[in-house]
């Protein structure tokens, strides 16, 4: 018996249940995402919105299930970790890799829509989040947003393009005979959220006591282990995209994502918290402002010849890794982290906005 209360096993069937509760996560979402899709498809929605909403929000749903858990259980800092997190990976981590898989193509809906309504996101949750918390009444307003999105998608659907309709169709998964009646479809969609509610609450409890264990705070956790965690369904959709050379679905999937973690997640979860969401001091000298940077960096990349080409990819993946890093010299208290930011701020950062000035003159100047 004793040996059953050492650190050690202890610590061991944390990591079982964190590696269970990721599985169960991505399963989950898989199953919601095709049950959600078909079902909305077998109703008549159009491909568009089906693709631009449930697809987004199911690749979302793992962020949802754990940020709510976490506000529940009375870890807010993981809760917002997650999302801020989970943004800044969707972003740097997930299009840097994708990009270079293959180059991808933006298409020039993403560029004048679907971005700016990204940034905005970002720029209100900031502004809310600036003075501690953000309150049941923010978060209503944050989720009648997300409303008010869908609908418009829906609206913009009734006279989009056939090419736009068809491009976002093949998002959804692939025909088949045993999920074609509207009951699979609703069996997969209840299967779908108990295995990420289920699997949200192994992953937060496990991922609780491993920020305890190591001394590390519950935003950092947040901001890393679990916001990868909860990111994999978006890396796989992305991923999968690139490879098969579709256009713009790894990007749409992202950027949709990143909407929907704002609006719904924190909506959600501050709407079921008694008192709203408190937001750590630290996030809100650092991690919003990184957040809210990477949103306004991802247009002007994208204007670069329409694409994400592999070298922007690859600066994307290497800032995720400096940013990575930070937090892990601040959580310690390393005594060459003042050094590291000085090195980032006064010669990493100016380089690469110089890079992508002149890369945008270039493109400018081929197109003129």
């Amino acid at each position: 018996p004793q040996t059953f209360q050492t650190p050690g096993f202890i610590m061991l069937t944390h990591a079982i249940f964190f590696a269970l509760g990721l599985v169960t996560l991505i399963v989950g979402a898989e199953l919601l995402v095709r049950g959600a899709s078909k079902l909305a498809l077998s109703t008549g929605i159009s491909p568009l919105v089906v693709g631009l909403t449930v697809v987004a929000f199911g690749t979302s749903a793992p962020e949802m299930a754990v940020s709510v858990g976490a506000s529940l259980g009375g870890n807010p800092d993981l809760a917002i970790g997650n999302v801020v997190g989970s943004n800044i990976a969707n972003i740097l981590l997930i299009l840097g890799i994708s990009a270079l898989v293959a180059p991808l193509i933006v298409h020039e809906q993403i560029i004048r829509q679907e971005v700016p309504i990204m940034i905005g996101a970002c720029v209100i949750f900031v502004a809310m989040a600036l003075d501690g918390d953000v309150s049941r009444t923010e978060a209503g307003v944050l989720f009648a947003l997300v409303i008010g999105y869908t609908v418009f998608l829906i609206r913009q659907s009734r006279s989009a393009s056939r090419e736009l309709t068809d491009e976002y169709a093949a998002e959804m998964p692939a025909d088949s005979n045993w999920d074609r009646h509207w009951s699979v479809q609703l069996g997969l969609v209840v299967v779908g959220l108990g295995g990420l509610i289920l699997g949200a609450d192994w992953l937060v409890d496990s991922a609780v006591a491993f920020a305890r264990a190591f001394g590390v705070s519950d935003l950092v956790i947040g901001l890393t282990v679990v916001a990868i965690g909860t990111s994999m369904p978006e890396i796989a959709t992305s991923i999968v995209a690139a490879l098969r050379g579709e256009r713009d679905i790894a990007v749409g999937n992202v950027v949709g994502s990143n909407v929907f973690n704002v609006f719904a997640v924190i909506g959600v979860t501050g709407l079921v918290s008694s008192g709203g969401i408190p937001v750590p001091e630290a996030a809100r000298n650092f991690d919003l402002w990184v957040m809210l940077a990477v949103a306004f960096a991802a247009l002007p990349i994208m204007l670069t010849g329409r694409e994400i080409s592999r070298w922007e990819g690859g600066i994307f993946i290497g800032y995720y890794g400096a940013y990575t890093a930070y937090l892990i010299l601040a959580a310690q208290d390393h005594a060459i982290l003042p050094a590291y930011s000085g090195v980032m701020l006064g010669y990493v950062l100016p380089l690469t906005v110089v890079t992508l000035i002149v890369s945008m003159m270039r493109h400018n100047g081929r197109a003129a």
